[in-house]
């Protein structure tokens, strides 16, 4: 074995550590990684957080990946996985950085991005505040505006306000009138009739220029080229007007005597006066919306002229199909007041004494008893009332009537009908 000289030798080691600390160029495309630049950070955690596309790392730029092996660690026997990953292990080292490098704002974004359905929540209950902080600003414009309207309508608010408060009081003391029958006062009856024809009387008496009881006849009114606010003012009036009749019609068969019509007699022409006067209502607007829509001031144009007989003629298809569909009820109606169907027969003697003659609905003794199909015994007025509002025996809830009859009470639908 030939022996090499002393300073030979060095020069062998020297030249062998300088190709050592030469620094490994691996190509990775666009990224390009320079060695470390005093801060103590490894170059492969730069690389794998590039490859990631984390925003901030700004030690990441493209081109070539040198990394610079230190000879210190592998004569130590240190593993370069543990820092640095060697090149042949560039993929697995590449993946578990790029997890161990993830910041804790992504962490909490990709959290976020897991619960966005109860956020959607959240932003619904945001929006809510800030149509309620809308509309809290907003309050005293909207104070202002109502406040200019009702000063531009008050003869009409007063007159509405009064309209339905008079109304109210006659619905209620009409409805006690039949349900006290014989007990009932016939000086209530006759005050009520008094108090709804003078009201009427009073209210066309103040507003006779516009002559609003052409509408009761199916005429327009003397109102010029009548608007929105025109024809509700007209309407409404005229319905109030309509009801209060039909109330004053109610009020002449509570004054009838009993003799001559039966409690459940007077029921029926309730029912049937409350029905023909919503059929009467339903008519009367028909003329002056029909002139509204029409429009005399859109007449001149070609398309004004067009669009309402356009708006006219479905106006009338629309209550054609209502006045069919009231049609069909009011003749049901017709059909039970003639036949006046019986809720049971006579009671007799032997059956009224086993229920102690005692009725259980007035607590009296029986008038005209009438025994039902469940063999309970009653009045015949008071079952009558009864099946006013209920279709069942009022002991044993046994099914009796297929139908309620509502008006036989004497009261009156509450409806408004503006159309």
């Amino acid at each position: 074995m030939k022996h090499r000289p002393h300073h030979e030798s060095r020069h062998t080691r020297e030249r062998e550590d300088s190709e050592e600390k030469k620094p490994i160029i691996m190509h990775t495309g666009h990224v390009h990684n320079r060695p470390e630049n005093g801060s103590g950070e490894c170059p492969s955690a730069s690389l794998s957080a590039h490859l990631t596309r984390l925003p901030g790392d700004a030690a990441c730029s493209s081109g070539d990946v040198r990394i610079e092996l230190d000879s210190a660690q592998a004569d130590h026997g240190e593993r370069p996985s543990a820092s640095c990953p060697r090149p042949g292990s560039q993929p697995q080292g590449r993946h578990s950085q790029a997890h161990a490098r993830v910041p804790p704002s992504s962490e909490a974004r990709h959290a976020e991005d897991g619960d966005l359905d109860p956020g959607e929540h959240s932003s619904s209950a945001s929006e809510l505040r800030l149509v309620f902080q809308w509309l809290q600003k907003s309050l005293p414009y909207i104070l202002i505006l109502c406040a200019k309207l009702i000063v531009q309508h008050a003869v009409g608010i007063s007159v509405g306000i009064g309209l339905l408060t008079t109304f109210l009081y006659a619905n209620k003391s009409l409805v006690n009138q039949v349900f006290l029958r014989e007990r009932g006062s016939k000086l209530q009856c006759v005050w009520l009739l008094v108090f709804l024809g003078s009201s009427s009387v009073l209210l066309y008496y103040t507003f006779y220029v516009q002559s609003l009881y052409y509408s009761l006849i199916f005429f327009n009114p003397v109102v010029d080229s009548p608007t929105f606010w025109d024809v509700l003012w007209i309407v409404g009036i005229t319905d109030f007007i309509l009801k209060f009749l039909f109330m004053g019609f109610k009020c002449l068969v509570l004054l009838v005597p009993s003799f001559l019509m039966s409690c459940r007699s007077k029921g029926y022409w309730f029912m049937f006066l409350e029905e023909l006067g919503q059929y009467y209502r339903l008519l009367t607007p028909v003329p002056v919306w029909f002139r509204y829509l029409i429009g005399t001031r859109e007449l001149e144009s070609f398309m004004g002229w067009s669009l309402g007989i356009l708006l006219a003629l479905f106006y009338l298809i629309v209550k054609l199909l209502g006045f069919f569909a009231q049609w069909k009820t009011f003749r049901k109606v017709l059909q039970v007041c003639c036949t006046r169907p019986q809720y049971g027969v006579t009671a007799s003697k032997r059956q009224c004494a086993e229920a102690d003659d005692i009725c259980s609905i007035c607590q009296a003794e029986f008038r005209n008893p009438t025994v039902l199909i469940c063999q309970h015994i009653f009045c015949e007025d008071c079952i009558s009332l009864w099946f006013n509002r209920e279709r069942t025996c009022p002991l044993c809830r046994t099914v009796i009537s297929e139908c309620v009859y509502k008006w036989k009470d004497g009261s009156t639908s509450m409806h408004l009908q503006i159309y």
